[in-house]
């Protein structure tokens, strides 16, 4: 009963103590690492490369100059060659196109006599027959005539009378096609005559391709049979 009480025990103390202890262990150990490290070292600073500056050549030096006196002259020999005949240029045709309406018309098919150029003696008679086709929507009938339409007087002389159609045997009908002639007399001087003839209607109006005759009267021309 004289023993003295023992002391009691405080556990949170104990704890407090024990944590308190390891932290500062942990903060002695982190110091000594951070003592221990080496301290960074700076990094080198850039240096800039200087590059070599390239020299560009002007265009005045550098590109050569061409001189248009150096280049070869082309020339084309026109001379035929030995062996070939050279084409003669176009001609063009004579034109055939008729002059008129949808109801009288007709158009030029051929000379049946007397061709262009052709040679007669002074005074002589010939027919100049040509073959023309009606290409009107009209029969030409009583009324219709080939009347010369040339005002010079050797062409008047030629032809006093026009041809004309008088009966039904005469008549012509849409897209037939007839010979029609005229009764002629060469003038007695020489030279080169041209005449013309043209369709004209039973109401006077002319119409269709023009009709001509064309020849050369020379006293040395033969008679034609």
């Amino acid at each position: 009963m004289g023993a003295t009480a023992e002391p009691t025990v405080d556990v949170n103390a104990i704890n407090t103590a024990a944590v308190g202890t390891a932290m500062e262990q942990v903060s002695a150990q982190l110091t000594q690492t951070a003592l221990a490290a080496p301290s960074p070292t700076s990094l080198p600073t850039d240096t800039p490369v200087s590059v070599p500056t390239a020299l560009l050549p002007t265009a005045a030096n550098a590109l050569p100059t061409t001189s248009t006196g150096a280049l070869p002259t082309l020339s084309f020999n026109t001379t035929p060659v030995v062996g070939f005949t050279q084409l003669a240029s176009p001609v063009a045709p004579a034109a055939t196109t008729s002059l008129g309406d949808a109801c009288n018309n007709n158009v030029f098919e051929a000379d049946v006599t007397i061709p262009d150029g052709t040679i007669l003696p002074p005074g002589e008679d010939f027919q100049k027959v040509w073959a023309i086709r009606n290409t009107g929507t009209c029969t030409w009938d009583e009324g219709y005539q080939l009347v010369i339409t040339s005002n010079t007087a050797a062409c008047q002389a030629m032809d006093a009378v026009n041809f004309a159609f008088r009966n039904s045997d005469d008549f012509v009908s849409p897209n037939e096609g007839i010979n029609i002639a005229v009764n002629l007399t060469a003038p007695l001087q020489q030279g080169a005559y041209q005449c013309a003839w043209r369709m004209q209607s039973d109401q006077g109006a002319f119409f269709g391709t023009p009709l001509t005759v064309v020849f050369e009267v020379k006293t040395q021309a033969e008679p034609r049979n």
